[in-house]
């Protein structure tokens, strides 16, 4: 959470302005996301809500949704004074989400409340034996009843609380801290240091065999001393990035004695709505959602950049929950219940509105693997009362849409997503950056044909287009999940060849394509795929990347895999913007699948 604490602080650290954009802030080629989606979280991009334990809002939205979390405050181990101190109201959340059909998500959010004052007391409070004590005794009987859950479990780990210590420790991890000498027979060989503090949820992990328990570390975004969100908009990331990741390395981030590190980097890209913080408060915290916005400024593009090099640099992947859910249409009032009631945000426009996929795509490639909607206090607007233009839930009606057709499968450790609007390609090393390959235009292979000029005739008869008769013709393969494109005899839909491709047993997206492809000006592609039966596709998109000079315009149309009839020949259809630049930067078609598969897919008669 970012209360007026670390706002002040924030705020009188730091100023607030903003420079020129000079070399140091370019946005580098984004290499290969780093680290594993963890075991028991979903190989594609979860999508969850925060929900009250006894509700079911969520059940009954017929949303296909991914994750239910809510906060696990100071007294929950025995329902606030209604119970045995046995953690089973926790018990009970884990297994109500589990049977409506989410992974729970407890946030242990419990220091702030511990005896001893506030936020601003944190590090006295993590000094007190007495009260390390009772805190770590709780959180052993959270990870028993998840343990005796059996089924994956999400744990962020004091939102908030870690930068804090950062900062009153003055980025001392060796700081002293009550763990070893609260007398916990687990905690006997950690340090009575910060250091000790962190490490100390993963030994009680380890220490009661909750190996189902996936341990979030919560990284607030001023946790260096500069609000990268908000105010220092003219300072350079990665110092700022390394500071953090310094000091959490022997909280373990990093390498130590426990024998393993936390599973995910998790944080809030704001707490409440924008407008609540601008009408209330006078802060402006809005980001600017223009994909071109330079990184030295208040944007989208500044904060994906900082989680990019936050993953660059630890090696985890990220959960981003408490996103808030105000609308461009909310009345900016305290949300009474009514329609539309809260503040104006642009968050959940800018992933679940127009250009959604694309910044969905790209925020995956920053090492996002869920997206946690919810307000962080009362008043914020809300995913029940969200209503969009036409009338319906704001985010439901948008996010159902993507998660029934199978959602997006997450890149693959050391690559990308292609990203509408850029030079991406998927593969080994992420990106051409809308950089074309060093070389130009790619020979066709066999028979000699020009990629962007095929052979009469191949595209099925049109005389524009592919038909793999004379080889690959300039079409490869790139993605974990797929081996090498080839022409092949075996399953022609026209003449004798079609392009096989044959899929590796790895998860993931994989694409097929062709550079400078000669599609005239506002030309419709067709492409025929065929499928067999018991494919682990979910879903295909055939697309177009124009150049340069259309600022490399994606255009693509997501399929869902359920729409397509195996043991036969679909037509897939993209038709091109009327100002299309020609010929095209790259033609091709992604294929994600959510498991291994080993069978082969065939693409043929590409035409216009």
């Amino acid at each position: 959470m970012r209360t007026t604490l670390q706002r002040t602080v924030a705020v009188l650290a730091l100023a607030c302005t903003t420079l020129a954009v000079s070399s140091a802030f370019a946005q580098a080629s984004p290499p290969g996301v780093k680290g594993p989606v963890p075991t028991g979280l979903p190989n594609r991009l979860s999508i969850g809500l925060f929900e009250e334990a006894g509700q079911n809002w969520m059940r009954d939205s017929g949303v296909p949704w991914d994750v239910r979390y809510r906060y696990l405050t100071k007294g929950w181990v025995d329902n606030w004074g209604w119970g045995p101190r046995d953690g089973a109201w926790a018990k009970t959340f884990l297994t109500e989400s589990n049977t409506q059909g989410f992974i729970p998500a407890p946030v242990f959010y419990q220091l702030f409340a511990e005896p001893g004052g506030g936020e601003a007391e944190s590090l006295t409070k993590v000094q007190n034996i007495d009260t390390m004590r009772g805190y770590f005794g709780d959180f052993k009987i959270l990870l028993q009843r998840a343990k005796e859950y059996g089924r994956p479990v999400l744990i962020p780990i004091e939102p908030d609380a870690v930068g804090l210590l950062q900062f009153y420790t003055s980025s001392n991890p060796n700081t002293y801290a009550a763990v070893a000498a609260t007398g916990m027979p687990e905690l006997a060989g950690l340090p009575n240091t910060v250091a000790g503090w962190g490490l100390a949820f993963l030994q009680l992990r380890k220490a009661v065999g909750a190996n189902n328990v996936i341990l979030g570390l919560h990284i607030s975004s001023w946790a260096s001393g500069k609000d990268i969100s908000c105010c220092s908009i003219s300072d350079p990331l990665q110092p700022e990035v390394d500071k953090v990741v310094n000091f959490l390395k022997p909280l373990g981030l990093g390498a130590n004695s426990t024998g393993a590190t936390y599973d995910v980097l998790v944080g809030d890209p704001l707490d409440r709505d924008a407008d609540f913080y601008k009408l209330t408060r006078g802060q402006d915290v809005w980001w600017d959602t223009n994909d071109n916005a330079v990184i030295a400024s208040r944007s989208f593009n500044r904060y994906h950049q900082w989680l990019t090099l936050m993953n660059q640099t630890s090696g985890k992947r990220w959960v981003l929950w408490q996103i808030p859910l105000g609308n461009s249409l909310h009345r900016n009032i305290h949300n009474d219940g009514t329609p539309r009631a809260g503040y104006r945000d642009n968050r959940t426009e800018y992933f679940f509105g127009p250009a959604g996929d694309a910044h969905r795509r790209k925020f995956a490639n920053a090492g996002v693997i869920a997206l946690l909607f919810g307000a962080g206090a009362g008043g914020q607007s809300s995913y029940t009362n969200d209503l969009g233009a036409n009338g319906q839930p704001y985010l439901k009606s948008n996010a159902s849409p993507f998660l029934t057709a199978g959602g997006l499968t997450l890149p693959a450790t050391g690559t990308t997503l292609p990203v509408p609007g850029t030079g991406t390609d998927g593969g080994t090393g992420g990106t051409d950056a809308g950089v074309p390959d060093a070389g130009g235009p790619r020979d066709a292979g066999s028979g000699g044909t020009d990629a962007g000029t095929p052979d009469a005739g191949s595209g099925g008869g049109t005389g524009r287009g592919y038909g793999f008769e004379s080889g690959t013709e300039g079409w490869s393969a790139t993605g974990a999940p797929l081996k090498a494109a080839t022409s092949t005899t075996t399953r022609p839909q026209a003449g004798t060849r079609s392009l096989a491709i044959p899929f590796s047993g790895t998860a993931g997206t994989g694409v097929v394509s062709v550079m400078t492809a000669t599609v005239p000006r506002a030309g419709v592609v067709t492409m025929r795929l065929w499928v067999p039966a018991g494919s682990k596709l979910t879903a295909v998109q055939p697309f177009a990347l124009e150049g340069t000079t259309s600022n490399w315009r994606y255009t693509g149309k997501w399929t869902a895999a359920s729409s397509l009839q195996a043991g036969t020949w679909n037509t897939l259809t993209i038709p091109l913007p009327s100002d299309s630049t020609t010929p095209l930067y790259q033609l091709g078609v992604e294929l994600i699948t959510n498991a291994g598969w080993t069978g082969t897919v065939h693409l043929d008669t590409v035409a216009w």
